[in-house]
């Protein structure tokens, strides 16, 4: 990617159907054909969006997960490749031993590019048998720019999103499953505001995109968007609607961390101090 060069980026924000991984990838199949042919190149999907969320019981949970070389991530690169974009997709991961992790990938032509293990587990992840990952989350140079990835609730964490900024993201990729909670009249739901901060402190873009519908009693926020390197949301955000956010923009930008003449926000961090008992 080279300065001024114009990316396109678009996060679907869909429903996945749990117990039934084919209706799951038609719909994100229908999804990322339109986002490409209005011309995205790079296509953000949910959290575990080829499964669901709300499983009963570590049974049913094993029953939907995949290796890194299923049939799901095959197809996701199969798709990438023909539409000449990356795709950015939640996936339930089936590792040795039969565990389970909440995973997400990104690939391309080429094939998979990245891969992570949500390292912060939500609520029910840890009864129902995800694993916890132990792994940073990755940053990767493609055709369009650096993408980083984290999952959902590790936006919540600053450590971890300034990890990902540090180690060179220009654009990081989240998919999330957003509960739907309660919160005060024409207050923007708190999941947005953490991103938007997480963007602004970093000067670094987010994609985050979240589902809809509801699931065995779990209403979803539907709370997609993408922030800008200053912490503004350059889409729509349409809650709790199917709907794709696209936009276009300057990776580069990402890459320029002054805030004044003479303020940096990486440059100006006191690490001498932040370790101090």
């Amino acid at each position: 990617m080279t300065d001024g060069a114009l990316v396109t980026i678009a996060c679907i924000q869909l429903a996945p159907v749990i117990g039934n991984a084919a209706e799951s990838l038609k719909r994100i199949d229908v999804g990322v054909r339109d986002a490409a042919g209005r011309g995205a190149n790079i296509v953000v999907l949910p959290e575990l969006a080829n499964c669901g969320y709300m499983f009963a019981d570590r049974e049913e949970l094993l029953a939907s997960a995949q290796s890194l070389d299923g049939p799901y991530i095959r197809e996701l690169v199969r798709t990438a490749s023909e539409l000449g974009i990356v795709i950015v997709s939640g996936f339930s991961e089936l590792a040795a031993g039969d565990e389970v992790y909440n995973s997400a990938v990104i690939v391309d032509r080429n094939g998979v590019l990245a891969q992570y293990r949500k390292t912060h587990l939500w609520n029910t992840e840890k009864s129902c048998g995800f694993t916890a990952g132990d792994g940073y989350p990755p940053v990767v140079e493609t055709q369009y720019g650096r993408l980083g990835l984290m999952i959902c609730y590790d936006l919540e964490f600053p450590e971890w999103v300034r990890r990902i900024a540090l180690d060179g993201a220009d654009l990081l990729c989240a998919p999330v499953n957003w509960p739907l909670y309660p919160r005060p009249a024409a207050e923007r739901p708190g999941e947005i505001i953490r991103v938007q901060s997480d963007a602004a402190v970093n000067r670094m873009f987010i994609a985050a995109a979240d589902r809809v519908g509801q699931e065995r009693g779990q209403d979803w926020l539907g709370g997609t968007v993408i922030v800008d390197a200053d912490g503004y949301p350059i889409t729509s955000i349409q809650l709790g609607e199917e709907h794709t956010a696209m936009v276009t923009v300057d990776l580069a930008l990402a890459r320029d961390k002054s805030i004044s003449p003479l303020n940096d926000v990486h440059a100006d961090r006191r690490l001498d101090l932040y370790n101090r008992r």
